[in-house]
């Protein structure tokens, strides 16, 4: 299928590129997606809260007084749960939250997500992302050529230089990052998807099957 082409300036060209059917032609798998972003959100947990327990508590190794005789409740150590400065029961730990996705799910729900975006009108390509300067102004007047100031933003390029990122980091709503790196979160968090020929060429051979 055969998909037009826009340059730097936000103008459509003549040149056309071929996209994969199969990559952004495809019915979209919302389950698919679901899973996937479920992962990709769970694996960005950190899972380094942790809480002492009573056995880690400091003090209370002694009796606080003898099991019978006192009129009181029979108690082993002052450091229980129950008790100010003690334990915690049942409380956090360090763990990790990864969630186990098929490798092949996670090409589907990248592949529906661009099926989606293509359908929903909300991608567009640059036959040449040029942009040496590193200036943040040059880069909102980019934008501003694309209509995309004040839309929330993913720009996948096949490579980024530091000035490209340095340009865009300060800018309100935008991502920018090079297509390898991209998850199907970034793909899906946006209103528009902005990809280089190279990157959706990427997504052609990486995607197909």
């Amino acid at each position: 299928m055969d998909y037009k082409l826009y340059n730097i300036k936000g103008s459509e060209t003549s040149k056309k590129m071929k996209l994969n059917k199969d990559v952004y032609g495809m019915t979209p798998n919302h389950h698919c997606i679901y899973l996937t972003v479920k992962s990709e959100m769970a694996s960005n947990r950190q899972g380094t809260s942790s809480s002492k327990t009573r056995a880690e508590v400091s003090g209370g190794g002694a009796k606080p007084w003898r099991q019978k005789g006192t009129g009181r409740a029979r108690v082993g150590s002052t450091r229980n749960p129950a008790r100010v400065h003690g334990g915690v029961a049942f409380g956090p730990k360090p763990r990790k939250y990864n969630l186990k996705v098929n490798k092949k799910v996670k090409k589907v729900a990248k592949r529906s997500v661009l099926s989606q975006k293509l359908l929903d009108k909300k991608l567009v390509i640059i036959d040449d992302f040029k942009f040496d300067s590193n200036k943040t102004k040059d880069f909102s007047s980019m934008l501003n050529d694309l209509k995309l100031i004040d839309t929330k933003t993913t720009i996948l390029l096949k490579d980024v230089k530091d000035g490209t990122f340095l340009s865009s980091r300060n800018i309100r709503n935008v991502y920018l990052d090079t297509v390898s790196n991209a998850s199907t979160a970034d793909l899906l968090d946006c209103d528009v998807l902005v990809l280089d020929q190279e990157a959706a060429n990427y997504y052609n051979e990486s995607l197909n099957n």
